[in-house]
């Protein structure tokens, strides 16, 4: 037989073998401080220097990360709210967005209500030295010090687990975790610590393209065009990143996640026939305009779609072209961690953000209309129409709040021949899930969710006397626009990712009206007092969204 032999002459001649890194990342310049030097220690093995970390030290580091992380921001992510307020170019609604998401942080850092009631799902990286001794069970250390941190905390739990196919329960204490542990490095423990939002994981977007897309034109026009999908639902303004190309769509879309938390931008700046991954900061500069040209803006209309870009650009098999999408939102929940021979330590977070904060408040998002919920339904309609889109509004009164699975359990009953409940028919309904609530407050934080998800419940429950007010944050599907053409309805749209400030200040009482076993998706009743909203979709199909191409 000719068959190859199964393993080739080692004598036949190859060149030496050059390493080159995909992510050749440079200095690190992070300014960390030490949280403890309890459980590190270095001992010699084979006559080298090992460092030995102890389970106890995984387990806290986490646990202060996703502390850290759910009350506090980045001082760059602070100073670009700023810039906003500091912009002659901005719109009074983009400041009005960057001025309530200060407001909403000064309010986080007092460690009592998260920033966004969607306190994520838990996130870990390591990168773990060769010289670095653990007793082998790191992942279960990092998550139980992530799950210290939910269950100690006013933080939600957002975990389902599938007991069938159909049937979920939530696991009432936000685990599992997410981590992965690689082999990298020498006498340090490295880490990524991340609380991401379903809102903003859910604009994670892959897409399979064609070599044929690789001209300037063609991808410039094609990164337009699924920019625009992502819309408001995510809190903008964001941190974008794309990523071109990837050894597998599974590596594409982890360095989108990477990029988004800037954990990459120490990337070199260009390309080498080695393959390594490299930052285009021309392409960055010239989508980040891109994105100011859209008018999408902060959420309601402006300039501020986007903080700032990061576009990465990796090698790729030549019969395929992966392109990643994705953003890190207003809550920019991301903290780096260490643990070398001197103790253990976290990134130096921002603890006063009121030094951001303009010395007087502005009268910032145009005139207010004021809305009175305690008013038949049919009254709150009549006002409401006396209005155009984008009107700014106040309203104060009882909102009913639910949610994905309190939505299917309404629909079942539809379904059942059974009429909707009158408090769903008589009240606006919110669409929002709430952090715990801390003792001696009202609420906990307490922010909108993105209502696209609720889209195809409402002609439905709009024929049935139901939804005929909703409040959430983002842009909604045509289907809506036209329920409420049909049915009289209105879709308002309030700030997404200040979910501390409306808990502070306008939510007054909370009460649970049904399904309870949904924990953080149960029925609802709350008190509000000047939540802030605008009028994007009105009675008569008008969709403010539409205008910018989101509708």
């Amino acid at each position: 037989m000719n068959a190859p032999t199964a393993f080739p002459d080692p004598q036949k001649p190859v060149p030496p073998y050059k390493h080159t890194p995909l992510f050749p990342l440079g200095e690190d310049t992070t300014p960390y401080k030490k949280v403890t030097t309890e459980g590190v220690r270095v001992e010699k093995v084979l006559g080298k220097d090992m460092l030995v970390v102890s389970r106890e030290a995984l387990r806290a580091l986490s646990e202060a990360a996703f502390g850290e992380i759910n009350h506090y921001l980045r001082p760059s992510h602070l100073k670009q709210l700023r810039a906003i307020l500091d912009d002659r170019e901005a719109s009074d609604n983009d400041k009005f967005v960057a001025f309530d998401f200060l407001k909403n942080a000064n309010i986080a850092a007092g460690g009592i209500l998260p920033m966004c009631q969607d306190t994520g799902t838990a996130i870990i990286m390591g990168k773990k030295g060769a010289r670095v001794l653990t007793d082998g069970d790191d992942e279960a250390a990092l998550s139980e010090g992530a799950r210290d941190a939910y269950l100690r905390r006013n933080l939600r739990y957002s975990q389902v687990a599938p007991l069938s196919m159909y049937e979920e329960k939530n696991t009432a204490n936000n685990m599992p975790a997410q981590c992965e542990i690689y082999a990298e490095g020498d006498d340090a423990y490295k880490f990524m610590f991340m609380a991401k939002g379903g809102g903003s994981a859910n604009k994670s977007f892959l897409f399979q393209a064609t070599p044929s897309v690789l001209t300037k034109d063609r991808l410039l026009a094609f990164l337009k065009e699924k920019i625009l999908t992502l819309g408001t639902a995510a809190c903008p303004p964001y941190h974008l990143a794309i990523v071109i190309g990837g050894t597998s769509a599974e590596l594409c879309m982890k360095t989108v996640k990477l990029a988004s938390a800037r954990y990459l931008d120490a990337l070199p700046t260009h390309g080498s026939a080695d393959g390594n991954a490299f930052r285009d900061q021309e392409m960055e500069q010239e989508i980040h305009k891109m994105t100011q040209s859209l008018g999408v803006g902060a959420q309601f209309g402006g300039k501020y779609f986007c903080h700032d870009v990061r576009v990465i650009r990796m090698p790729r098999h030549g019969a395929s072209l992966p392109i990643g999408l994705g953003v890190s939102c207003s809550a920019d929940r991301q903290v780096l961690g260490k643990i070398t021979k001197d103790g253990v330590y976290l990134e130096e977070l921002e603890h006063n953000p009121a030094q951001y904060l303009p010395v007087v408040e502005q009268a910032l998002g145009g005139d207010v209309v004021r809305i009175d919920l305690n008013q038949p339904m049919k009254d709150i309609l009549a006002t409401l129409a006396k209005h155009p889109i984008k009107t700014r509004l106040s309203v104060t009164g009882t909102m009913i709040v639910a949610r994905d699975s309190a939505h299917a359990k309404l629909r079942e009953r539809l379904e059942k021949g059974e009429a909707l409940p009158d408090y769903f028919k008589n009240h606006p309904i919110y669409y929002a899930g709430p952090a715990k609530t801390p003792e001696g407050y009202a609420s906990g934080a307490f922010g909108p969710t993105t209502a696209g998800r609720m889209d195809s419940f409402v002609d439905q429950f709009q024929a049935a006397g139901g939804s005929m007010v909703m409040l959430a944050k983002g842009n909604r599907a045509p289907s809506v626009r036209e329920a409420c053409r049909k049915h009289g309805g209105f879709y308002l749209g309030s700030i997404g990712g200040a979910a501390a400030n409306l808990a502070e200040h306008c939510i007054k009482k909370v009460e649970v009206v049904e399904y309870p076993e949904l924990g953080m998706e149960a029925i609802w009743r709350i008190e509000v007092v000047d939540f802030p909203a605008f009028i994007i979709i009105d009675d008569k199909g008008n969709d403010f969204f539409k205008e910018l191409n989101l509708g």
